[in-house]
């Protein structure tokens, strides 16, 4: 876009204050700010103006899940469909890594934070050694597609390269970059963080299969005949990825989507809870789920939504493209954003200042019409790393990690 095709679509969103420090920057600066508008959507921001009018939930009812005891008893068949489409290229692995370790107390990428005791012990690494077991099981590669940010693009690309990709066939290591959406003051009006930069934040983890597109990733996934992607997050570092017994079940249910879940340690735990919405799959956010649902029970007498999700999800891959074909919901979250001051100086406040805008996974499965609750053992596949210390932190995944005989 040149100046003026800028100067029209910012006009248009009622964001011209953009420009208002254009006149001082250098050539090198101003074509940066001018490539930055180009690929933002400032649509999204007039949103913050009705957002109690979003994302209103339908009526929720139990969705029922594969539990252990029925996997067990058909382990043998899972794993052989499992094992089968992934020897025949057609699984693919996507590890979502967009975001930086501030709360573990670091500058860089979350996935090259160290969890040793005794050595080195990488967050990307403790995936990477996961993966390789499906690879040694399966005796064939998957391609393996790491989705970074603007802010840790270079470093988690230069991370894996000094590591020489821990053992990983680098011609199977995809990286692309995270979509990212504008931030906001609680009147749609977008923050500086320069005077040559908007400020931005990933645009969720549901933005993940339309980022892949923008950067013609799809295409390769396309030409390497890949059906089925396994998508994941960062920091659970125990989790299992292109699990070939998950795989098989997801196949053989004839299922859009299979989803890890996991049962919980009690009805208030801090994680999202797999149902149905209006009669289709769907995931409840812990922070919305009522007295009333977590203390419902079904005609057995159980809990009726015990099971949570840990975003470790299997997705047929032409549904996904059927998904970004329309218009995912958008949320709305109340952040503290860094910006420019009336005197153009930077501040970084200390109480929440606006508003960043995301799209997430949970609405995907939304679109879906089937879904395969997959249940997994807490203690075997569920170690988050969310904070330092406490519960889900660095401290508890150390402990799990040594349950599980990984060397720390």
């Amino acid at each position: 876009m040149n100046y003026q095709q800028v100067y029209d679509k910012l006009e248009k969103s009622g964001q011209l204050h953009v420009l208002k420090y254009y006149e001082e920057l250098t050539q090198e600066e101003k074509e940066a700010l001018l490539a930055q508008v180009e690929t933002l959507d400032f649509s999204m921001t007039a949103s913050c103006k009705h957002k109690e009018e979003l994302n209103q939930k339908g009526e929720i009812t139990p969705l029922s899940a594969m539990q252990l005891n029925e996997i067990a008893e058909r382990k043998e068949e899972f794993m052989s469909a499992g094992i089968d489409a992934i020897r025949a290229g057609k699984v693919g692995a996507v590890l979502l890594a967009g975001g930086m370790g501030t709360r573990l107390g670091s500058d860089a990428p979350k996935g090259v934070y160290n969890i040793g005791l005794t050595k080195e012990v990488f967050i990307f690494q403790r995936l990477i050694e996961n993966l390789l077991d499906v690879v040694r099981q399966a005796d064939a590669w998957i391609h393996l597609f790491v989705m970074t940010s603007d802010k840790n693009h270079e470093a988690t690309v230069n991370f894996f390269r000094e590591k020489d990709y821990f053992g990983y066939k680098p011609e199977y290591i995809t990286f692309f970059m995270q979509e990212m959406a504008p931030a906001t003051d609680y009147e749609g009006r977008v923050y500086m963080e320069a005077k040559d930069k908007i400020s931005t934040s990933p645009n969720g983890n549901g933005g993940w299969f339309s980022s892949m597109m923008k950067w013609g990733v799809v295409d390769k996934i396309h030409e390497a005949g890949i059906e089925w992607l396994n998508v994941f997050a960062v920091d659970n570092v125990l989790q299992r990825i292109a699990d070939p017994c998950f795989v098989g079940a997801t196949i053989l249910t004839d299922s859009d989507v299979g989803a890890k879940v996991v049962r919980k340690n009690a009805p208030d735990e801090r994680i999202g809870v797999i149902c149905l919405e209006d009669g289709r799959p769907s995931i409840v956010e812990y922070y919305e789920l009522t007295e009333e649902l977590m203390n419902a029970r079904d005609e057995n007498g159980e809990p009726a939504y015990s099971f949570g999700v840990i975003l470790n999800y299997l997705f047929r891959e032409k549904a996904l493209e059927e998904i970004v074909a329309k218009k995912l919901p958008l949320h709305i979250v109340e952040k503290k954003i860094p910006c420019l001051n009336e005197a153009g100086e930077l501040i970084r406040p200390e109480e929440p200042n606006g508003y960043k805008y995301e799209q997430l996974v949970l609405d995907m499965i939304h679109e879906l019409d089937s879904c395969l609750p997959y249940e997994v053992e807490r203690n075997y596949e569920f170690a988050p790393i969310k904070n330092k210390t406490g519960i889900d932190s660095v401290e508890s995944a150390r402990v799990l990690c040594q349950e599980n005989g990984i060397e720390l």
